[in-house]
């Protein structure tokens, strides 16, 4: 004698395929983008697919395989629902909440803005049909991402819900569609999921500001010390300058200063725990966020060390090569010295290096190629060359500047030049990692991220008193 279901339980399989749950019926209420691409996966996945629709004998085309019936008959053939809907026209849904009564109903929706509804679409149909169980899920990936199968920026479906049940019975089908499950909790954090989409590059509005904020001061900086000195001081118009050779100070100063901005607060965090002699201990909410956007501030920097390869061999066909030619008709020549072709020679050779490493800690971060790495063989690329890399690019900028600190027409309106600038921060990181790697220092902070911690004597000698 099978037992009574309980009205409150959720049918995973309909009692017609309880015997071959491979035949698993699953209803899509929709026949959209989202809802054809969704049921071309699940009858590849081996469901037997139902689509709800208003107009059974003019839907449009559906995947090979599927049937197309009327809301109710559809509602009525399978305990899984998908609603593949916008909310405005959610409401055709409260006729049919007999059908839905004790179904799980997997809202897909998204807005076009926050804040559009006063609270989430899944909570407003779950409102609109108490008897059902709603969960959120599957509103984070697109239809292209649905029929090409998960990718790896795109193989998670967040979902959430009031009913474990109808939570596992998704995570189920997700899992089966070859994606992973993230489980938000209950419906409330529907609203949380329905923003997902709608985030343009939140991770990269830190990087993207500072960048833009250093690049406007650079350009600035340079435009002033370069272009308008040279007019007003001198009397000539190098304004030309402007479109390659300034702009080729700025981008390699901008990147040099991101790339040390990268593996600057992990060293302020090695810092953090000697002090605090503890791991367990959270760091600074700023610290947090500045450490979360490494590697957006990295891929920055490789794209600006890019452009500054580019640029510098662009500018001798625009200007040196005519400078070249304007010299041989004038019939000058420049006497040949072993210390500016040995200084030459070695910063474009350490410059090379830097950037070969640049692109190997580029390369590194992709998810196709981290993901083939071990956790100590991507450790090691990300930290000990990329400390390696910030090494070589400081180098080519000191031999850049060689002794030119030293002359006093370098220091135009009494103002250094932009290379130092830029040399300020990498500098400061790599005296401090060189802290760290003192013998003394390094082996109480090993000893201190692998669980030591240092007892603090008031403590001890309260908890001696209270005793």
């Amino acid at each position: 004698m099978s037992e009574e279901v309980k009205p409150e339980s959720v049918s995973l399989y309909p009692a017609s395929a309880a015997a071959t749950p491979e035949q698993e019926t699953v209803c899509i209420f929709g026949t959209g983008d989202l809802g054809r691409s969704l049921g071309q996966r699940l009858l590849q996945s081996g469901y037997r697919l139902v689509y709800g629709s208003r107009r059974p004998h003019s839907c449009g085309p559906v995947p090979p395989g599927a049937q197309v019936m009327s809301h109710e008959v559809a509602a009525q053939s399978a305990s899984l629902v998908f609603v593949c809907v916008q909310r405005e026209h959610y409401d055709f849904l409260e006729t049919l909440a007999p059908q839905l009564n004790g179904k799980v109903l997997v809202d897909v929706s998204n807005n076009l803005k926050k804040n559009m509804y006063p609270e989430a679409n899944a909570e407003y149909l779950q409102k609109l049909i108490p008897g059902a169980h709603v969960v959120k899920a599957f509103n984070t990936l697109s239809a292209w991402a649905l029929q090409n199968g998960p990718s790896d920026a795109n193989r998670q479906v967040y979902l959430c819900g009031n009913n474990p049940e109808a939570k596992q019975a998704v995570a189920v089908i997700s899992t089966k569609l070859g994606f992973t499950v993230q489980d938000r909790g209950s419906l409330s954090a529907a609203r949380e999921l329905e923003d997902f989409p709608l985030q343009l590059f939140p991770e990269w509005r830190l990087p993207m500001r500072l960048t833009i904020g250093l690049t406007a001061f650079f350009f600035f900086y340079l435009l002033t010390r370069d272009v308008i000195y040279a007019y007003v001081d001198e009397g000539r118009d190098i304004s030309f300058r402007i479109m390659m050779s300034l702009a080729n100070k700025v981008f390699p100063s901008v990147s040099l200063i991101l790339l040390s901005l990268c593996y600057l607060p992990g060293v302020i965090a090695g810092f953090f725990q000697l002090y605090r002699g503890t791991k367990y201990k959270r760091f600074p909410d700023w610290l947090d966020r500045w450490m979360l956007c490494r590697k957006q501030l990295g891929l920055i920097a490789l794209a600006l060390a890019s452009l500054h390869v580019l640029y510098t061999l662009l500018i001798p066909i625009s200007f040196f090569f005519i400078l070249f030619h304007f010299q041989i008709k004038s019939n000058k020549t420049s006497p040949f010295d072993t210390t500016m072709a040995w200084r030459t020679d070695s910063y474009y050779a350490i410059g090379a290096l830097g950037f070969g490493l640049y692109l190997l800690l580029g390369i590194s971060s992709l998810p196709s190629v981290s993901n083939a790495l071990s956790w100590r063989e991507f450790s090691f690329i990300q930290s000990k060359l990329g400390y390696l890399t910030l090494f070589f690019c400081t180098f080519h900028t000191y031999l850049y500047g060689w002794d030119r600190f030293l002359y006093i027409s370098q220091y135009k309106w009494y103002t250094p030049p932009g290379y130092m600038l830029c040399l300020v921060v990498p500098s400061l990181v790599l005296v401090l990692r060189l802290l760290l790697l003192l013998p003394c220092v390094d082996k109480s902070l090993s000893r201190i991220r692998q669980g030591w911690e240092r007892t603090d004597p008031e403590n001890d000698s309260k908890k001696s008193l209270l005793a």
